[in-house]
């Protein structure tokens, strides 16, 4: 029996370069100072101010360790992905990429799954940190279950917008503007809830992506499961998605 020894070269399974391609996206984003400071910095400064002072404000740590684990949603979907895209697209890295056997489908599943194990990483962080300084949640199975499923939602909502101010925007303005959306959306939602806001913009921002996702984990918490806030989630990551495939650009 004579040893065959002619290469076979092929490419990769689809998961395979897929998976490779999460990774190698995962481990960019950890190499990222300024990533590290909105990823688990910011966060925990604001857990540690809770659990000081949250009382006086009446935002106590039970309230403010949920919205905690929005905000980590929030920045990683959003902000983190929108200024890694941009400054890609701004050095042709995608254009490149797209033309090896991972092409387009997957380079954007790639970017997904390396968000996605990104923030999951951040809110096994967050909410050890926040057990740890008191967060007692009263968790059920219904709200946990749809938690997670706004959650999901809710990520493919700001990963629309990352990717459409990415696509079509030059990465100076991405940084920009992501940047500031993530300020802006901090009280829209995120860490303040919507009963704190007055009449009509109360609801205002119940229909915001960051409203449905702050009050379904503060209501989770509680071992409380809402319905509403998974058509405002669908809604709102369908729109976004169909936005990013219609302006989205692969090169500046």
């Amino acid at each position: 029996m004579s040893l065959d020894l002619t290469p076979h070269a092929a490419a990769a399974t689809p998961a395979s370069r897929i998976w490779s391609h999460a990774k190698m996206e995962a481990t960019l984003i950890l190499r990222n100072g300024e990533q590290a400071l909105l990823a688990v910095v910011i966060p925990v400064a604001i857990l540690l101010g809770a659990s000081l002072f949250g009382d006086r404000l009446g935002l106590g740590l039970q309230q403010t360790a949920p919205s905690v684990l929005a905000l980590a949603i929030w920045s990683s979907g959003l902000t983190t992905l929108a200024i890694a895209t941009g400054f890609e697209r701004r050095y042709n890295v995608l254009e490149r990429l797209a033309a090896t056997p991972l092409g387009k489908p997957g380079i954007l599943a790639g970017k997904g799954l390396g968000i996605a194990l990104i923030t999951a990483g951040q809110v096994l962080v967050l909410a050890v940190i926040a057990l740890a300084l008191g967060w007692r949640p009263v968790w059920s199975l219904p709200a946990l279950l749809v938690s997670i499923l706004v959650s999901v939602l809710a990520m493919g909502a700001f990963a629309g917008i990352a990717l459409a101010l990415a696509g079509s925007l030059r990465p100076e303005a991405t940084l920009a503007l992501a940047n500031l959306l993530y300020l802006v959306g901090m009280p829209l939602g995120v860490l303040l809830p919507a009963d704190r806001f007055p009449g009509w913009t109360a609801h205002l921002v119940q229909g915001l992506p960051t409203g449905a996702l702050g009050e379904t984990l503060r209501a989770a918490s509680n071992g409380q499961a809402l319905g509403w806030p998974i058509a405002v989630a669908a809604l709102w990551c369908v729109a976004s998605l169909a936005l990013a495939w219609k302006v989205f650009k692969w090169t500046s």
